[in-house]
């Protein structure tokens, strides 16, 4: 069987399962026998143009989507992994790499986990060493229970259709002219559930963002929180008691690696149904349709931040209402990507910062203003990419506060249903910004940016010569 068979087995598999088909359900549907799909999604039987389409059909999916070589994203990770100093001497190339995706995903998961164990026991005795000498050691990796949210993130692609009808439901029972404010939340909250909503003002020296003592049933938030984070926090907290058993469905699906990113990811999902609350999908989809993903206007309409409007818009995956396949990423200015999610194929950096050409980093020299720009990757796909900063911290003169870039994006075909197309010239090659992931997986020599060598090429120095940059000499 071919590479392409294994793929498209694995991808019907994962999609079957994600939306709860059993095989016999699926194939009574297509007309064969489960056993058969059964060889199917084990990669032993290929799939004939009917048959796929009738499988996308069912599902609700796209051929592109199930038909595409290689899963970018599992690729990238598996490069960043990969591209450690400890297999320095393995010369391993990127298409063994590309090959193991496209043959064993599940082996190449198994091996991302394994990597992420390894940097995460590596930081652990780091830590420990630091303890005892006193000593502060520069050579921290990323602490990983992040990247594990990510991962169960990217696994569900951002859409959690149970939760979606939860949060619908009770939008309805509380709305009023279509939106959800904060008093209604905290109204519902002293009704339902006799639990007291109060804004409070926190000691400097033990600040908090919410309390929530369930005994007591008293429901404090920090004063110092926006209004649109109130509202979000306190939607949340209604996931909180009513969703519970609908998120736990949800987590107890997935491996794992410990009890501290499980409950990350419990987290995770209750701001999801907060935000699902806030802006429910059918009048969330509809709106993005209407004003093709102006984020500034549909953080009015819906009375809330951009970073959780450009969130929300990656979740927009109901196979009958779906939305443009967008990515999304959050990074401080020391370049550290702290959320990050892909539907548009873009790849984004699992360890460590990403290029440096980036708009994302770009938006740090104009702050609240959004950058537009055209991204070329070295594979040849354009990407229509918007970035800009936000501020985070208290609300309070004199009292820090954090900026970081939101960045969102989506390939260049989608950029007629994208408003920041309008500013752009895409049939303008000049207009294009050569970009890469980073700067160890990326093959390009001309960037004047490059910050180290990249890994599959040969790096020599030569005295007598120098390119634009000390890693290439002409």
């Amino acid at each position: 069987m071919s590479q392409l068979d294994l793929q498209i087995g694995h991808k019907i598999k994962t999609k079957r399962r994600k939306f709860g088909i059993s095989q016999a359900k699926l194939s009574e549907k297509i007309s064969i026998s489960p056993s058969y799909l059964n060889l199917i999604e084990s990669g032993k039987r290929k799939v004939n143009v009917d048959l796929l389409l009738k499988l996308t059909n069912e599902l609700g999916i796209e051929i592109s989507d199930i038909s595409k070589k290689t899963d970018t994203n599992l690729y990238q990770n598996l490069m960043d992994l990969l591209g450690d100093n400890l297999f320095e001497n393995l010369d391993i190339t990127n298409f063994e790499i590309k090959e193991l995706v496209n043959t064993n995903p599940l082996i190449a998961k198994a091996l991302i986990k394994l990597g992420d164990n390894y940097k995460e026991k590596n930081q652990d005795i780091v830590s420990r060493v630091e303890n005892i000498s006193g000593k502060f050691i520069d050579n921290r990796k990323t602490s990983f229970p992040g990247e594990v949210i990510s991962d169960f993130i990217q696994e569900n692609e951002n859409y959690f259709p149970k939760l979606e009808e939860f949060a619908t439901n009770f939008y309805n029972k509380i709305q009023t002219n279509n939106r959800v404010g904060y008093s209604s939340i905290s109204e519902y909250l002293i009704s339902k559930h006799k639990i007291e909503v109060k804004d409070v003002i926190p000691d400097e020296k033990k600040p908090f963002t919410k309390k929530f003592d369930p005994i007591k049933k008293t429901f404090h938030l920090s004063d110092y929180l926006t209004l649109e984070t109130k509202k979000l926090i306190t939607a949340a907290q209604v996931a909180q008691l009513e969703a519970t058993e609908i998120i736990d469905e949800y987590l107890n699906s997935f491996s794992f690696p410990n009890e501290e990113s499980k409950k990350l990811s419990k987290i995770a999902l209750l701001n999801y149904t907060g935000a699902a609350i806030i802006m429910p999908y059918k009048r969330f989809y509809e709106e993005c349709i209407n004003e093709r993903y102006d984020v500034e206007l549909l953080q009015n309409t819906f009375a809330t931040s951009f970073e959780q409007v450009a969130h929300r818009i990656t979740c927009l995956q109901d196979p009958k209402m779906k939305g443009i396949p967008f990515h999304m990423l959050r990074a401080d200015v020391a370049g550290n990507i702290s959320k990050r999610f892909s539907l548009s194929g873009i790849e984004i950096p699992r360890y460590g910062g990403a290029c440096p050409r980036w708009n994302i980093y770009k938006a740090f020299t104009m702050p609240g203003k959004i950058n537009a720009a055209v991204s070329k990757m070295p594979n040849g796909e354009i990407y229509l990419c918007i970035a800009r900063t936000v501020e985070k911290g208290v609300g309070k003169h004199g009292m820090f506060k954090s900026l970081l870039s939101i960045g969102l994006g989506c390939r260049a075909k989608y950029a007629k249903g994208f408003v920041y197309a309008d500013s752009l010239n895409l049939n303008d090659k000049k207009t294009e910004t050569p970009i890469g992931v980073n700067c160890r997986t990326c093959d390009r020599m001309d960037c004047q940016q490059r910050a180290f060598p990249p890994l599959h090429k040969k790096f020599d120095i030569d005295l007598n010569k120098r390119g634009i940059s000390v890693y290439v000499a002409d």
